[in-house]
């Protein structure tokens, strides 16, 4: 997002666009207003390859560098066990340094066509938060479907690309992420029956071939409807259009509940996680699902996941789109 951001703007202001390990020499009070988007991801320390660690915390690295610092937080955002800021937290931090404190909450918003019943009911169904959004009903304006195929779901992607709109195919961190290969080409890892399609480049590759978007652009490049996205490449970004591959990392049955299948993920640093995998899981495809503005079309690779999920929609609901 933050190299995204900085190639839309335009170097003249790269300077006010940074990532939150940047700040660990700053000055105190080097900035009026910092402004901390998607603070739930905060780390406990920076890292850097340039500087050596400064024993401080990394809010406490982002309060003294600023006269005002705002975070905008979604404690439900988190999506690896090393992301601690919540408001919590943070309220915490600020409380006893002696900060004069304000507390907001965002009554509304953009994303999903403005539709917190759609954000309410995908929390609910996943199990996040328990919401008076029980079932999905077709008169919301966000449309919701759920396809037979990632066959058909890339088919939709690129028909709403071609009238205009923005549309992105992501999916759950369920296949192996390769490098590309000697000429640049990306490797076709995700692989359901006869679909076959590439994650988006690396953030570290190198030679990429022609038309191969470079990793901290997929979502702003037009070419990255040829590769598939997951959480890290998407969050913080909004597309008219998503289209989201559900895998077998996390699955519903019925006499259970939700069930995590480390097994299943290839997400390294979460499958090593104890008891926070389900959560953290959770948390990924309740960002997927939330990533469009006009519409969100799915494919479940677990079929007893996708009828529960049918269980949930109101009969007729997403007929008209199916098949």
């Amino acid at each position: 997002f933050t190299q995204t951001l900085r190639k839309i703007v335009g170097p003249r202001v790269e300077e006010l666009v940074r990532n939150f390990s940047s700040y660990m020499r700053a000055d105190p009070e080097w900035v009026d207003v910092m402004i901390c988007d998607e603070a739930h991801r905060m780390w406990e320390r920076s890292r850097s390859r340039q500087f050596p660690a400064t024993g401080k915390l990394q809010i406490e690295e982002l309060m003294n560098a600023s006269r005002a610092a705002i975070f905008f937080i979604d404690d439900k955002q988190s999506v690896r066990p090393d992301e601690i800021g919540t408001a919590e937290y943070v309220i915490d931090f600020a409380t006893k340094t002696g900060c004069r404190v304000f507390d907001y909450k965002l009554e509304a918003q953009f994303r999903c066509a403005g539709s917190a019943g759609f954000v309410n009911w995908i929390e609910n169904t996943l199990g996040v938060e328990l919401t008076a959004n029980v079932l999905w009903n077709s008169n919301d304006n966000f449309e919701f479907a759920i396809v037979d195929s990632p066959k058909r779901l890339d088919e939709l992607i690129r028909e709403k690309i071609a009238e205009g709109d923005s549309a992105r195919l992501i999916a759950g961190f369920c296949w192996e992420w390769s490098g590309p290969r000697s000429d640049g080409t990306l490797v076709d890892d995700i692989t359901i029956g006869d679909f076959h399609r590439a994650w988006n480049a690396k953030p570290d590759a190198g030679h990429l071939a022609r038309g191969i978007p470079r990793a901290a652009l997929w979502a702003y490049d037009p070419r990255g409807v040829d590769q598939v996205g997951c959480v890290y490449t998407a969050q913080g970004f909004e597309f008219d259009y998503a289209g989201v591959i559900v895998g077998a990392d996390l699955v519903y049955r019925p006499e259970i509940g939700w069930v995590g299948q480390r097994e299943n993920s290839f997400d390294t640093v979460v499958r090593r996680s104890k008891s926070d995998f389900v959560d953290l899981v959770k948390n990924t495809y309740r960002v997927l699902f939330s990533r469009a503005m006009k519409g969100c079309y799915v494919y479940f690779v677990d079929k007893e996941t996708e009828n529960f999920f049918r269980s949930r929609i109101e009969r007729g609901a997403v007929n008209w789109l199916v098949g």
